[in-house]
């Protein structure tokens, strides 16, 4: 994952979180201090976990799952204005991110699963109980309360790029100028200039993993690359791949694209929006719009013959 062309070691620090490998590579004239900042950083990880994990019975979003459609459900401030960003997002993509797809992520098996064709009974049901419209928040109180039964959120499109960005806070507060932090191949975030003075490089894979070579390379200083794809979670239907990103919109899975890639100083935004332009690459122009400076990369057509659109991320065979 990384990509680092300057001739200094950097100190390592990992761990297993979230249902992926977190990596820290961290410059600086002293080792033990960067390695004890890299390892709170990673303590604050897996204190996310607890509090934003969909599966694990008591985080909060457990408990607002289980509750919040018979009463209103409190919630950390921090944990608050996370939904609250979530709920910015879905509106601005119009609904192409939505953390209330938990019940559609269920119907296609993707929740604990690889996925299978969904009964399209079940994915009606399940569209009734996806919107965000259909979950209240109350700012006075920090609750969270949903309009019916059955409504569910899953922050897995955000979350991760939520704690990158604050581990990122983290180490920047404890005077770290020079890392690189992932959580798996999907959310990268950069501090500063690697020691020779070179910005970060990280690597966007081949579409499908067909090729050693990568697809892209995005340099990156005190910024996020997010990327997202239909790989990965995936089954096959006929001629066609069907992955875990489903479209809370019509209740199907991303179809229009199978690869999109953001850079932005925020990686839980990054996130999130890579996963609006898989269901919806149109969004590409009004996102740019309203975001100048970022970086994108949208990929549909076909594998072997890719259509490329986006600004500032130029695949490496176009270059």
């Amino acid at each position: 994952m990384f990509a680092v062309s300057s001739t200094a070691t950097p100190v390592l620090v990992a761990r297993n979180a979230m249902a992926t490998r977190f990596e820290i590579a961290l410059h600086g004239d002293n080792p033990a201090f960067l390695r004890a900042a890299a390892e709170e950083a990673l303590d604050e990880v897996d204190r996310l976990e607890n509090q934003l994990s969909l599966y694990r019975p008591g985080t909060e979003i457990a408990r607002v799952n289980a509750q919040a459609h018979l009463a209103p459900v409190r919630v950390s401030p921090g944990v608050f204005r996370l939904l609250e960003r979530a709920r910015t997002l879905s509106v601005e993509t119009q609904g192409a991110f939505d953390i209330t797809i938990a019940p559609l992520v269920r119907a296609w098996g993707f929740m604990g699963g690889t996925g299978a064709m969904a009964d399209p009974q079940a994915v009606a049901e399940a569209r009734r109980q996806v919107g965000i419209h259909l979950v209240a928040h109350d700012a006075n109180e920090f609750t969270v309360r949903f309009a019916r039964e059955g409504v569910m959120l899953d922050l897995g499109a955000i979350g991760k790029g939520y704690a990158l960005e604050r581990a990122a806070e983290l180490l920047r507060e404890a005077g770290v100028t020079s890392a690189l932090i992932h959580g798996g191949t999907s959310s990268t975030f950069a501090i500063g200039r690697q020691p020779n003075g070179d910005r970060w490089k990280v690597a966007i894979t081949a579409p499908f993993n067909q090729s050693d070579r990568p697809f892209a390379i995005v340099e990156l200083e005190d910024e996020s690359l997010s990327v997202s794809a239909v790989w990965g979670r995936s089954f096959r239907a006929g001629e066609k791949i069907l992955g875990h990103v489903i479209d809370p919109r019509t209740g199907e899975p991303a179809a229009k694209a199978f690869m999109t890639a953001v850079v932005l100083p925020s990686p839980t935004e990054g996130d999130a929006l890579t996963t609006a332009l898989l269901t919806a690459p149109e969004l590409l122009d009004p996102l740019h719009a309203a975001r100048p400076a970022m970086k994108s990369l949208v990929v549909s057509g076909e594998p072997t013959a890719p259509i490329v659109r986006g600004h500032g991320i130029i695949p490496l065979a176009a270059s």
